[in-house]
């Protein structure tokens, strides 16, 4: 079997787009990735496609060639487009080579050792309050909408308190944050897990202050509370507090871990499929932190193939802790499948199918053009955190 062509599908999101990978080949066979990014999209594409005169008429069954000679014939190898291309056309050769095998992708990295994973919500924080007049941060609006999550099922959700402030946290920043966090707990019990996100703005001081003002509302994790550069300083952060810190969705590959895990400067890690070069670096990375005993929470905010991307690879690591989902975006994300996510009771079904097990709807992604100025609206949001 040869790789006959390569092909990239960009749909509209909400303020960015999802970018997919297609690789064809001579036996019919068609595979499936993905490797969406916040920012600067183009870029990504273009290097996608640089790869298309590598890619065809190889065997698509030879993952780790592929993989090794794309990763490594870049003189600039590592750098964030390219583990991004790398990513969406490795979850399709994993997509092709199981369906050539009549094989879901977790049977050729060790098989399943569960039926499902536990999700937990994100993005479900600021919907707007009564009356529908736009985001509504009020705390009560907060206890409201973590009420919703626990309604639909989900024992675990994440989101940041903080609003705004760089660095250094202002006063009233502080108050709001620490009375969100409070309204959300008394609204949904002692048995959730709150997840509280800090974006990595904080400095050390403001990291460990609010981690210790937020500790009596038992937190289950404090994901990047500082910038990622600096491995010692989150090393620091994590000895100085109580609470678990969760970073990596701005590491990428196993060589970017490998400090990470010997400083011990997280409890859980949060590699990106759609970032670090796909499903297989991810299992490679998860088996270094087992050796830690760290936990692996992979982070996903992108679409709707890496989210299916990722329920593979939580198949069968053993160390898995739950999975991050995009819940606002579930409608949309079936809509693009062929075979939808199944979520129930809080937790997401691992596919069963071959390969993985899904594909996406092209007539569905012509619905919806890309977004014109994705790289504009996600430098505004994330403009607001500094």
């Amino acid at each position: 079997m040869k790789i006959t062509d390569v092909k990239v599908f960009v749909t509209g999101a909400d303020i960015s787009n999802f970018i997919f990978v297609k690789l064809y080949t001579d036996a019919g066979i068609t595979g499936v990735g993905e490797c969406s990014v916040e920012r600067f999209g183009d870029v990504v594409v273009k290097a996608v496609e640089s790869f298309k005169d590598f890619l065809i008429g190889k065997d698509p069954a030879q993952v780790e060639y592929i993989w090794n000679s794309l990763y490594k014939q870049q003189f600039w190898y590592g750098q964030f487009a390219i583990l991004c291309a790398l990513s969406g056309v490795e979850h399709a050769l994993w997509d092709i080579k199981g369906q050539a095998l009549g094989v879901p992708v977790y049977d050729m990295m060790g098989g399943k050792l569960r039926d499902s994973v536990r999700a937990y919500a994100n993005g479900w924080s600021f919907r707007p309050g009564p009356g529908g007049s736009g985001p509504d941060e009020s705390p009560d609006n907060v206890a409201r909408n973590a009420q919703d999550m626990v309604d639909i099922g989900f024992t675990a959700m994440k989101w940041d308190p903080f609003r705004t402030g760089g660095q250094v946290i202002p006063k009233h920043e502080e108050v709001y944050a620490v009375e969100s966090v409070r309204a959300a707990r008394e609204a949904v019990g002692p048995d959730i897990d709150l997840l509280i996100e800090c974006h990595g703005r904080f400095n050390m001081w403001s990291a460990i202050r609010m981690a210790n003002k937020l500790e009596e509302f038992d937190p289950s994790f404090y994901e990047e509370p500082i910038p990622p550069d600096n491995i010692d300083a989150m090393a620091e952060v994590q000895r100085s507090i109580n609470i678990p810190v969760a970073t990596g969705e701005r590491l990428f590959t196993r060589w970017d871990y490998r400090q990470l895990l010997e400083k011990q400067a997280a409890r859980i890690i949060q590699p990106d499929i759609c970032h670090a070069g796909g499903i297989f670096e991810l299992k490679k990375i998860a088996a270094m932190a087992e050796s830690y005993y760290v936990s692996v929470q992979p982070h996903n905010s992108n679409g709707p193939i890496s989210t299916v991307a990722s329920l593979h690879l939580d198949a069968c690591i053993p160390n898995v802790i739950f999975q991050e989902l995009i819940y606002p975006r579930m409608e949309r994300y079936n809509e693009l499948l062929t075979e939808p996510i199944e979520l129930e009771g809080g937790y997401l079904r691992i596919p069963d199918r071959p390969g993985l097990g899904t594909d996406v709807k092209e007539d569905v992604i012509k619905k919806y053009p890309p977004i014109e100025n994705a790289n504009v609206a996600s430098a505004n949001w994330m403009g607001s955190y500094w």
